[in-house]
């Protein structure tokens, strides 16, 4: 029992045994602290849990967490490859306590664990406790049996755990392995503890206290427990190890490296080979759970990691793209036990693939500034930080890029400076915005929040509601009325409105009561439920703690529902046409069109949009009932469902099911809190209008529906009518006709212009040309007219052929009296004679400034077309 996925299914399986609950890993993106950029670890899906604002069915539970660290506090990138343990991704093994049990069972299972189902000696085992947690001490003792010596207390904050500055805290317990003699490094609280001898494979958090503000604290009601075993940490000892990439699931990857770029993986390019296969492992897993690379935010935090992996892919030679080539090795390693990894895996390889053709542009630019601005540099020495910030934001080379790429010849890079050149810029970014007081205005949400509580959304059912109105705002203060004239937002506590969100626009209407009406214009929610309706009020005076009547505009609802099912279709179309990667990145669902923004990696083809329409437009003929059902997030997504990414859902969903395949199951099934239409017919028509490109890697489909379709429609209808009635033909013809009246355009178009340039010089006879004979060398001179600048160029060439060794000059005069004059130099005479001085000198006569092209052709132009004859003269001086 040594590979990576047994020891995974063997801790997991032992937790189940002992009660506890499997629950699946959590995103990577956490959907309950916007606080983090991504899940640094097992207990973050939890954090709700142990704070008490979320309730769970079960009491302790055990998971296999994927993990990021790349970003922010916890950020391990620029070790990752020069140490034997230092991950971007990597996956914590835990069990859970919530309020259940507490240190004497946790210890128990750890020691159980680890020295049973494990097998791991119990010699080669030392623990550590945090110094004046006596009660740990003395269940170490008790439990495993250990001497005071592998007891080691330790006085520091490393062994002392806090979720923040207050909250929930206390002491930790670690399990540390001694590798052996033979690797450097001492015992936890020894000078030599950072060696690679003995590793922390498993801590243990007893979180027993409630810390308030100065540091005061108290016995919590209900302790906890949360730990977190390092899976890659204790595979290394299991398999003989003190180095995570020699284990089996690196080895996997890193020998298929070696492959693909024939380069020793054991050699002086060691790092490279576990930079890649770490990088490749967090790109695959971000790419999965909705994450793709951007300028910003998290997307930018994947781009780095991707490139900085793509920068070690050319280190090692490799010539083509290489990454994208990988991830059949990976999902073969870790696709059973993360499922996402295969539903995902064309999407991971397209978008790895493109993000490493378009960097190797990138990098190769960037690299020979680098080289450029570190010359001089040796040993010892650091970039300064500003040119380094300038390879950053004016060329796209990232800051871990530029230290990687000096790190081999020990020059490092003035951070401080970088900070400082970054901060530079924010401060004239902050200069330039003019802000827009949403800070002051949500300062009063909050306090309302509390007071007036949440809004209970009746619109599912109805679209006209009473209810009492608990608020009002005008400008950034509450009041107690608002009179005919005046606006600001009411709150009520229940209400048929739509609250914008998930893309789908508030709905408008009306709010009525005695004596008084108000237009609602838009809807939003403020803290996630308070409906703040935007209204004007028209007629009375609407005031606090009125009773009144809502009406929602039904005929715009009823476009709004249209358009947001559409999108439903729509997205379940293009995963049938494009591929199972296809998850959507955003929306507007509006009354009068929809745009839906998906992750696909390439421009769609006329026919795939034609086919995605098609499947739509089938689903909506079939006039068949959308049904709204309240399910659990387990129930909806077993029942096959579609979860979107980023959205945060509670204990009850609403599931959305429309339409039925050939095979009589649900054509489309997704999570969703928007209003819909109540039969697929309701949609009337789906028209694809728009299909564009948004960031790398996401598309943009624009639609219309019902009645707006239909118009649209009619609209395009009877410009093609009017088009072929101004063509003299049927409108099945006149596309066929417009293309020959288009080529016959361009034939006479070319004869026009053939018959200017004749008449232009003559009528194209040699006897008619002015020739004359400067220095022993003929000079064709001639001012022209009617002819368009672009075609001076081909009129010197026939000049300069019928003279067969000479100058000539030709000057174009255009309608609004500027210039432009070409000269040209037979091949004979470039010795002699350089068409770009000649051409320069003519130029000057014309009021221009310069010229440019070779010896034997330049151009030049000038705003006075009244000196033609002066500029001719001047070319004939210069050659004399």
């Amino acid at each position: 029992m040594s590979g990576v996925n047994e020891i995974r299914s063997t801790f997991l399986d032992y937790f189940k045994s002992t009660g506890h609950e499997v629950v699946p890993s959590s995103p990577l993106v956490p959907r309950n602290d916007p606080t983090l950029m991504f899940a640094n670890s097992g207990m973050v899906q939890f954090k709700n849990v142990f704070t008490g604002q979320e309730k769970r069915p079960y009491s302790r539970a055990t998971t296999a967490q994927k993990c990021v660290r790349a970003g922010g506090k916890h950020n391990d990138l620029d070790n990752v490859g020069y140490t034997a343990r230092h991950h971007t991704f990597f996956e914590m093994l835990g069990n859970f306590s919530f309020g259940d049990y507490f240190k004497e069972q946790a210890i128990t299972h750890a020691w159980t664990l680890v020295t049973r189902e494990f097998g791991l000696p119990k010699e080669k085992l030392t623990v550590t406790v945090y110094s004046e947690d006596d009660e740990a001490h003395a269940l170490w003792k008790k439990i495993a049996g250990l001497s005071d010596s592998k007891i080691i207390r330790i006085p520091t904050s490393d062994n002392f755990w806090r979720m923040g500055d207050t909250g929930p805290c206390g002491p930790c317990s670690e399990i540390f392995y001694d590798h052996g003699d033979h690797i450097p490094g001492g015992p936890p609280g020894s000078p030599d503890e950072d060696g690679d001898r003995f590793i922390e494979i498993w801590n243990l958090v007893f979180m027993q206290y409630e810390e308030a503000a100065g540091g005061t604290r108290t016995n919590l009601p209900r302790p906890s427990i949360d730990t977190g075993m390092g899976l890659e940490r204790v595979a290394a000892v299991l398999q003989g190890t003190h180095d995570n990439y020699a284990i089996d699931l690196f080895a996997a990857l890193i020998s298929a490296i070696a492959d693909l770029t024939s380069v020793a993986s054991d050699g002086p390019m060691k790092a490279s080979h576990r930079v890649i296969a770490d990088h490749l492992r967090c790109s695959a897993f971000l790419i999965a759970d909705g994450v793709l690379p951007s300028n910003e935010g998290r997307g930018y935090v994947l781009r780095r990691i991707m490139r900085r992996g793509m920068r070690h892919a050319q280190l090692l030679g490799a010539k083509e793209p290489l990454l994208h080539k990988l991830v059949p090795v990976l999902t073969r390693e870790m696709g059973r036990a993360y499922p996402e990894l295969l539903r995902a895996e064309t999407l991971i390889s397209e978008t790895l693939q493109l993000e490493e053709t378009r960097f190797r542009t990138t990098l190769a630019r960037g690299l020979t500034l680098l080289d450029d601005a570190s010359k001089e540099l040796v040993s010892g020495q650091s970039l300064k930080g500003d040119v380094a910030f300038t390879l950053y934001d004016t060329y796209g080379f990232p800051l871990d890029l530029t230290q990687d790429a000096l790190r081999a010849r020990g020059v490092s890079v003035d951070t401080d400076g970088f900070d400082a050149a970054m901060q530079q810029q924010k401060a004239k970014a902050r200069a330039a915005w003019s802000g827009t007081g949403e800070t002051a205005t949500e300062k009063l949400w909050f306090p309302l929040r509390d007071r007036v509580g949440a809004t209970e959304f009746l619109g599912y059912d109805t679209e006209i509601a009473e209810g009492v109105v608990t608020a009002l705002i005008r400008g950034d203060a509450e009041v107690d009325a608002l009179k005919a004239g005046e606006s600001g937002f009411a709150i009520v506590n229940q209400t048929p409105f739509y609250g914008e969100s998930g893309g789908q626009i508030g709905d408008a209407g009306t709010i009525r009561g005695a004596g008084v009406l108000a237009e609602v214009s838009d809807v939003q929610k403020k803290l996630g439920d308070v409906f703040a309706h935007s209204v004007k009020v028209t007629e009375g005076e609407l005031k606090r703690g009125q009773a009144v009547e809502l009406h929602v505009d039904h005929a715009r609802r009823s476009a709004i529902r249209a358009n947001h099912s559409a999108t439903h279709l729509l997205h379940e179309a293009l995963r049938l046409v494009l591929g199972d990667h296809v998850a959507q990145k955003g929306s507007l669902v509006s009354p009068e069109r929809l745009r839906f923004d998906f992750s696909h990696p390439k421009p769609i083809s006329d026919a795939e949009l034609a086919k995605v329409e098609e499947i739509a437009n089938a689903i909506v003929l079939r006039n068949e009932p959308v049904t709204t059902r309240l399910m659990s997030v387990d129930e909806a997504i077993a029942a096959g469902a579609r979860a979107l990414f980023g959205e945060k859902y509670g204990d009850e969903v609403r599931v959305v099911s429309m339409g039925t395949t050939d095979a009589g199951k649900a054509f489309s099934i997704e999570l969703c809190g928007g209003t819909h239409a109540q039969r697929t017919g309701d949609i009337g028509l789906v028209s694809v209008v728009g299909e564009s490109a948004v960031a790398a890697g996401v598309r943009r489909l624009e639609a219309m529906t019902g009645t707006h379709a239909r118009r649209q429609l009619n609209a395009d209808s009877r410009r093609l009518q009017d088009l072929a009635a101004l063509l003299k033909v049927p409108a099945t013809e006149a596309e066929a006709r417009l293309t020959a009246l288009i080529e016959e355009r361009r034939k006479l178009d070319r004869e026009l212009t053939d018959a200017r340039k004749k008449l232009a010089m003559g009528g194209g006879g040699a006897a008619e040309d002015p020739i004359r004979e400067i220095s022993g060398a003929k000079l064709l001179a001639r001012a022209v007219t009617g002819v368009e600048m672009k075609d001076l160029k081909s009129l010197v060439d026939e000049a300069k052929t019928r003279v067969g060794s000479g100058v000539v000059a030709i000057v174009g005069v255009a309608e609004d009296g500027k210039a432009g004059v070409v000269v040209g130099v037979t091949e004979d005479l470039t010795e002699r004679f350089d068409a770009v001085a000649l051409v320069r000198a003519a130029s000057e006569q014309l009021g221009g400034k310069g010229g440019g092209g070779r010896r034997d052709m330049a151009q030049a132009g000038g705003p006075d077309g009244t000196k033609a004859q002066e500029a001719l003269d001047a070319v004939a001086a210069a050659m004399g």
